[in-house]
């Protein structure tokens, strides 16, 4: 079962998460064949972090609760709260395998909150830009609760209009980068 985690930082905890850098990466490390993508969110202009986004492959609800609320920034305080959905990965291949590579050009991760019917479950035709990419789910995956993407944008409206305008309650986009050691 595939599981989008969203840890969202805590005001003020930038230095809490630079202390316990290798504590994290370690923590990562344990997960490291169950990982589909991962990576620390940004305020605009790349500057403060926001968050930290894992997309990770795990055997059942219990065990995705473990790996969200055991990391080591949740449980020293630096995440103000999670976002913990199963997801379902409609590419089929994890950020290591995008063809664009680690680096190069602006990388978002855009949240679409559901409100009513699905939308944008499959992917957009033009794949070219997008890293991951999936909906939000119910624990039981039988309900559409909204829509994940990562993907390499030139600004922070052009990875918005991945998802459609107007049919979700509300939609976030975060600047993200490939997270992990190099």
């Amino acid at each position: 079962m595939e599981y989008f985690c969203y840890h969202r930082d805590r005001p003020g905890s930038a230095r809490l998460r630079r202390e316990l850098i290798e504590a994290h990466w370690s923590y990562m490390d344990r997960y490291e064949k169950e990982l589909i993508a991962r990576g620390p969110t940004f305020a605009a202009g790349g500057d403060v972090p926001t968050g930290s986004v894992h997309i990770v492959d795990l055997p059942d609800p219990a065990a995705a609760r473990a790996f969200a609320f055991d990391e080591p920034n949740y449980q020293a305080g630096a995440y103000r709260d999670v976002l913990l959905r199963r997801w379902r990965n409609t590419l089929g291949r994890t950020m290591w395998e995008f063809p664009g590579g680690r680096e190069g050009g602006d990388r978002y991760l855009v949240i679409g909150l559901g409100a009513g019917e699905p939308v944008d479950l499959d992917p957009p035709a033009d794949r070219g830009a997008v890293i991951a990419y999936g909906p939000l789910l119910s624990d039981d995956g039988s309900a559409w609760l909204g829509t994940a993407a990562l993907l390499r944008a030139p600004d922070a409206d052009t990875a918005r209009a991945v998802l459609t305008a107007g049919r979700y309650a509300d939609i976030e986009v975060h600047e993200w980068e490939f997270g992990g050691r190099r």
